[in-house]
C-alpha cells in the first residue's frame, strides 16, 4: 500500500472529485464501516459456536441419560447445540413433571422355587418408572424445531449487511464515476475546451468512486463466503443432533407401549396387584 499512498494519486483523485462523487465515497465509507463492525463480530461469534460446540458434544457423548448434562448444571454459552439441549431439557421435565405415565414392572424372582423349609414362596420386585405417552413428545419434538430455527436465525443475523455491500459496493461506486464523469463532460462542453489536461482531473476524481466500491465489495465478498459455509455447517450440524437428541429422549422417557401390550400386562398382573392390596389391607382390617 506504500507506493500507492506516496503517489499520492488517491489524494488527488480525491480532491478533484465533484461534490456528488464525495458524498458517494461518504456513503460507501458507512457500509465499510457497518461492514467491518459484521465481519468482527460474526467472526468472534462463529468461532466460539465452533469451539464450545465441540466441548458440548464432547461431553454430551460421554453419558447415557441424555439429560445428565442439564441436571448436572453444565452450561456451554455460545454453543448453538447447547441452547437446543437445554430447551429440550426443560420440556421434556415439565412433561414428566405435568402429564408422567407411571410403568410398573411386576418380576418373580423366585419363580416359584422351594425354599429351604421347603415351602413355595413367590418373591416380587416392582420397578415404577415415570415416563410421558406420545402426545407429549410432540410438544417435545416441536420446541427441538422451534430452537433449532430460532439458533439458525442468531447465526445468520447481520449477513445481510455483508451481502448488500459485496451486491451494492461497486453499483454505489459506479453510480458516483458516472456521475462525475458526466459532470467532467458537461464542463469540457460548456469550457469549449478537449484537453486532456482539462479532462483528466475530473475523470480521475470520478473513478475514485469506483476505488472505493471495489475496497468496500471485495474483503465483505471474502468473509461472506466464509462465514456462510461455517453457518452452513453449523445448522447441518445442528439439525443432526436435534434428531439424534429427540432419538435419545424418546428410547429413554416414552412409553413405548402400545394399548395392546398395557391391557395384556394390566390382565396379567391382576393377581398380583390383589395381593399386594390384601396384604396391605390386611393390618388395617385387624386393628379394625
Amino acid at each position: 500500500m506504500s507506493p500507492i499512498l506516496a503517489s499520492g494519486a488517491l489524494s488527488f483523485a480525491f480532491q478533484k472529485a465533484t461534490t456528488e462523487g464525495k458524498i458517494t465515497i461518504g456513503a460507501l465509507l458507512l457500509v465499510s464501516v457497518f461492514s467491518w463492525s459484521v465481519i468482527i463480530t460474526k467472526s468472534r461469534q462463529l468461532y466460539r459456536a465452533r469451539r464450545m460446540s465441540d466441548k458440548f458434544f464432547k461431553s454430551y457423548r460421554e453419558t447415557r441419560d441424555p439429560l445428565d448434562i442439564a441436571r448436572r448444571g453444565e452450561e456451554f454459552d455460545g454453543a448453538p447445540a447447547y441452547e437446543l439441549y437445554y430447551t429440550g431439557a426443560e420440556e421434556i421435565e415439565y412433561q414428566l413433571k405435568n402429564n408422567p405415565v407411571q410403568v410398573v414392572k411386576i418380576k418373580s424372582l423366585s419363580n416359584g422355587a422351594p425354599t429351604a423349609t421347603g415351602a413355595e414362596t413367590d418373591m416380587l420386585a416392582r420397578q415404577i418408572t415415570t415416563k410421558v405417552n406420545h402426545a407429549s413428545f410432540d410438544s417435545v419434538r416441536v420446541s427441538l424445531e422451534r430452537a433449532a430455527s430460532a439458533q439458525a436465525l442468531v447465526l445468520e443475523k447481520g449477513m445481510i449487511v455483508l451481502s448488500t455491500a459485496v451486491a451494492g459496493g461497486p453499483f454505489i461506486g459506479l453510480l458516483g464515476t458516472v456521475w462525475g464523469v458526466m459532470e467532467t463532460f458537461s464542463g469540457i462542453a460548456k469550457a469549449s475546451s478537449a484537453s486532456l489536461t482539462a479532462m483528466a482531473p475530473g475523470v480521475a476524481g470520478a473513478l475514485i468512486a469506483t476505488v472505493t466500491g471495489l475496497f468496500v465489495a471485495i474483503p465483505a465478498m471474502f468473509a461472506y463466503n466464509y462465514m456462510v459455509t461455517m453457518i452452513r455447517g453449523i445448522t447441518q450440524e445442528l439439525d443432526g443432533f436435534a434428531s439424534e437428541y429427540a432419538t435419545a429422549l424418546e428410547h429413554k422417557y416414552v412409553d413405548s407401549r402400545s394399548l395392546a401390550d398395557e391391557l395384556r400386562e394390566a390382565l396379567s398382573h391382576q393377581p398380583v396387584r390383589q395381593q399386594i392390596f390384601n396384604e396391605a389391607a390386611l393390618p388395617q382390617l385387624a386393628q379394625a
